[in-house]
């Protein structure tokens, strides 16, 4: 069997972990695109995965650097890894490098965020590329050193994939067959790219929780957060509530799209059902939301993004962070746009999504604004 060529693209979290495991895979070969020269630098020598157990693992990509030349190359699958607002540049880096005499399976993982209309647009002079995208992150990546080190969290038991629309059957198995030698979990080839778009994940968890806590109604409003706060162990029950709140709602999306486009999204469960089909025993109590979340061993110890607010005194949630820049603007806002694109009425996710904007100073996300120039103007189309 040939030896099969996966650029990894980003040097977050995501990105470290998928540079260990891949290359550890027989057959295949890692070349890691990154921005960041601190990671090329430290990655000399392997990088390092702690892994739930205590175990460690070194994974050695073949090429780590900052030329997208050299690391698409010879790329067959293209992982990006890096946030959603950075995706519209990376895509314009690696389009004019990418291989013209085969297929080249495009990907981003996660999916989320309306990556298949992004790729579209950005790729439209590729039409070898095959744009593709994961439902969630395999791993949970945290306690990252660049170059260095990165601590595994917790597994997926099963992946899910899908395919943009545009693409063929025959692109789908081969995807698969790529697939199946870089993971360990099986993965399943989802029918609709709108099941990864509207699979309830970090847009609405980390916007709810941080609603639930720093939000108008949230204890820890106006007060400084407690040192190494924790997402998941630590949610407060109102952040629990807005979840649930935002994932009704989300249902809501599913079954209008159902009904206006005539597609099957039954996959698209409640995220409650979702976390405990994707984490199964590792969660000790699967009786409500805030015990799935505050008992699941894989989100164990995951600290919120946190830095000094001198006006409070102590740590507060990070306006910076990806929780805002990725989750709020880009998934929220894909959400809240879909709703009114689909005449659903979403006031949970719309009042999270206004405040959260107004707390990180900006205006109305209208789908004018960059952020969401990329969304096909013609969706959902005549009824």
């Amino acid at each position: 069997m040939r030896i099969l060529d996966v650029t990894v693209c980003g040097g977050g979290r995501t990105g470290h972990l998928h540079a260990v495991l891949l290359s550890r895979q027989p057959g295949v070969r890692v070349s890691w695109l990154t921005g960041n020269p601190e990671v090329v630098g430290g990655a000399a020598g392997g990088i390092v995965a702690r892994m739930p157990d205590g175990s460690t693992l070194r994974g050695e990509p073949a090429r780590v650097g900052t030329d997208p030349a050299e690391a698409l190359r010879h790329a067959d699958v293209v992982v990006i890894t890096v946030p959603a607002h950075a995706r519209a540049a990376t895509l314009r880096t690696i389009a004019p490098h990418l291989p013209r005499d085969k297929p080249v399976f495009v990907g981003a993982i996660p999916g989320f965020c309306g990556f298949d209309w992004l790729a579209e647009a950005a790729l439209a002079g590729r039409p070898n590329a095959v744009i593709w995208g994961m439902k969630d992150v395999p791993h949970i990546a945290c306690d990252l050193v660049p170059g260095r080190s990165i601590r595994m969290a917790g597994a997926k038991e099963r992946l899910h994939v899908a395919l943009h629309r545009c693409e063929s059957p025959e692109s789908s198995d081969a995807l698969a067959g790529h697939l199946a030698r870089m993971f360990a979990a099986p993965v399943t080839m989802l029918r609709d790219y709108l099941e990864i778009t509207l699979t309830p994940g970090n847009p609405i968890m980390h916007s709810a929780v941080i609603y639930g806590l720093v939000g108008p109604y949230g204890q820890w409003r106006d007060r400084p957060l407690p040192e190494g706060f924790c997402w998941w162990s630590d949610c407060p029950e109102l952040g629990a509530y807005f979840l649930e709140r935002s994932d009704e709602e989300n249902q809501r999306l599913r079954r209008g799209a159902e009904a206006r486009l005539g597609i099957d999204l039954s996959s698209v469960k409640p995220l409650k059902t979702e976390i405990v089909e994707a984490y199964g025993d590792q969660i000790a109590d699967a009786h409500t939301m805030l015990t799935v979340l505050r008992t699941n061993r894989a989100y164990a110890g995951i600290g919120a993004p946190l830095i000094h607010d001198a006006r409070l005194g102590g740590p507060t949630i990070d306006r910076a962070s990806r929780a805002f820049t990725e989750d709020v603007v880009h998934g929220l806002g894909l959400l809240v746009w879909m709703g009114r694109r689909l005449d659903v009425p979403t006031p949970t996710l719309d009042e999270i999504h206004r405040w959260a904007l107004a707390h990180m100073g900006r205006a109305d996300n209208a789908p004018s604004h960059n952020s969401l120039s990329h969304l096909p103007q013609d969706w959902p189309g005549a009824v």
